[in-house]
This record gives structure tokens, sequence and C-alpha cells, in this order.
């Protein structure tokens, strides 16, 4: 009894540790949404080839954001960062609406790669700030969310250069996977289990 209250105390009082991939395709703004999350500033950035990991703290979550390069060539190693993933950050450049299907795609399959298939997932629409710009419910279609069957799923319109939407979609995916950590369904380190 007393180590059932004590878990379930950790999970919404003490701070908890995940891991979490951020994909998307090129230019989408990945790494501005990182380092805006991170130092609560915009950078400089430029293609991302590789990856940048950074330790985000929200509330009483501590995040560890894997920002993996969206280019071609480097989509096919997306998968070497999917285990131990608790959630994953999917970043669609609402302005690309020539490339929503191929954002599709890419989407389509990180989340029916075996090593994902628990993880929460978070969708930033991107830049909201441009004129032209497709609406959350635009990319929600055009990505296929409302098709998810047994998945969790969240939609957050943003702009990452102002930081609009992003503390939201923060504060969605830390009390979801809090949430399903206090019911057991999400074990420390690990990743859901339904």
């Amino acid at each position: 009894m007393g180590q059932a209250f004590r878990k379930l105390f950790d999970a919404f009082f003490g701070t908890s540790e995940m891991r979490v991939v951020m994909l998307g395709l090129d230019a989408a703004g990945k790494t501005t949404i990182l380092y805006k999350l991170h130092i609560g500033e915009v950078l400089s950035t430029v293609p991302t080839i590789g990856f940048n990991v950074e330790k985000v703290q929200y509330k009483n979550v501590m995040f560890t954001v894997w920002d993996v390069g969206g280019q071609e060539k480097l989509r096919p190693l997306w998968r070497h960062y999917f285990n131990n993933t608790d959630g994953l950050i999917y970043v669609v450049d609402s302005l690309d609406r020539e490339r929503i299907g191929k954002a599709k795609a890419e989407f389509q399959a990180i989340i029916n790669d075996p090593l994902m298939l628990n993880s929460v997932i978070l969708v930033f629409a991107n830049k909201q700030d441009m004129k032209g710009a497709m609406t959350p419910m635009e990319v929600c279609e055009g990505l296929g969310l409302y098709d998810l069957k047994n998945r969790i799923w969240h939609i957050q319109g943003s702009c990452a250069l102002k930081g609009d939407g992003l503390y939201e979609g923060l504060d969605w995916l830390a009390s979801t996977l809090k949430e399903l950590q206090a019911s057991g369904r999400l074990p420390s380190g690990g990743t859901s289990l339904f």
C-alpha cells in the first residue's frame, strides 16, 4: 500500500524524466523549437546534419529531446532514435502545402514502427504566423490524424520564432505522460504499455 502511494505521489509531484524524439521534414522548425524551449531564445540555425539533444525542464518533467535532422538522406536513420521513446513531437511546416503528402508518409512510417507504437504524439503545425499557412485542422487532415486508432495524439498550432503554442503543446505532453505514468501505463524510462 505504501509503495503504491509513493509511486502515485512521485508520478504527480516528483520530477519525471521523459525521452522525446522530435522529427519532421527539413526546414519545418524543429531546431528553432528545441532552442526556444531550452533557452527561451531563437538562435540562428543551419540544417541539422545528425542530431541535437537538449534537456528541457517543464514544470515537474525533465524532457530529454532528440532533434534529428529532417533531410531526405537522414530520414532512414530516424529509427535509430526510437528505442525507449515516451513521446514523439512531429513538426510540420504549415506553409509547405506541396510536401504535406511527404510529411504524412514519413509520419505514418514513424508511428507504425514497432518501437514507436506506444509513444504519445504531439504535432506542432508550425509557422502559423505566415500568410497562407495551413490551419492545424488542415495539417491534422493532411497527416491522417483522425484515422489513428488506439493512439494518444494532440495537434498544436505554433510559431517557433515567437514561441506561440510551444508551451501549450509541451503542457499537454507533460500532463499526458504524467497521467500515463501515474496509471502504470508508462513505466519510468520506458514506453507506454497500451
